[in-house]
């Protein structure tokens, strides 16, 4: 499984995310998240990182305009897609994005199955909730498009590896404090991921 690490706020937690094996980190640009962080100070981690990761820019109810722009201005190199996109928001989007299912039940998860999607437990707020999906949803159905978030720790991840999801998408799970992330949680989190 491929490993995102959501929620990067310092350079220090980036490289150790990367030294570490994920394939994607994530920069949370909605100002109401104890992990958000401005374009300036994405741009000035982003721009000292290795190639081939993907950096991914997290956005909640925004127009187009702004996540193209953010994107471009900070290096992000995709937008994750938090919130009921109106159809029309796609066509003016001129950057690589990910659609995000936020699940309340069974049926959710099957939305946007022809394509590659992130798939969240739904809450009132907005990521970073560590709230988890009931995992029993996804028995018997194709998870290989599968971005799966909410609730996931070191301890858990590895039980999730029958299931064949593509990746895993972890923040407040590998945190010393919001925002913080802890090097050897996050080690531990992608060995298990990925062992």
């Amino acid at each position: 499984m491929k490993c995102k690490i959501c929620g990067i706020t310092s350079y220090e937690d980036a490289m150790a995310a990367i030294e570490a094996g994920a394939d994607a980190l994530g920069f949370v640009f909605y100002d109401k998240s104890p992990r958000y962080i401005t374009i300036t100070d994405a741009k000035e981690i982003i721009k000292k990182l290795p190639p081939f990761v993907e950096k991914v820019a997290l956005f909640v109810n925004v127009n187009a305009q702004t996540i193209n722009s953010t994107c471009q201005e900070s290096g992000a190199t995709l937008a994750q897609l938090h919130f009921d996109v109106p159809q029309e928001l796609y066509a003016e989007l001129t950057v690589p994005y990910l659609k995000v299912i936020r699940a309340k039940s069974a049926e959710d998860i099957l939305k946007e199955s022809d394509g590659y999607r992130l798939i969240d437990a739904y809450c009132e707020v907005f990521g970073g909730a560590g709230k988890r999906l009931n995992i029993e949803w996804f028995k018997g159905i194709d998870c290989s498009k599968i971005i799966l978030a909410g609730g996931l720790d070191p301890e858990n991840v590895a039980s999730l590896k029958e299931y064949g999801f593509y990746a895993v998408d972890v923040s407040s799970g590998v945190e010393s404090s919001p925002g913080v992330k802890n090097s050897q949680k996050i080690k531990t989190f992608i060995a298990n991921a990925k062992q």
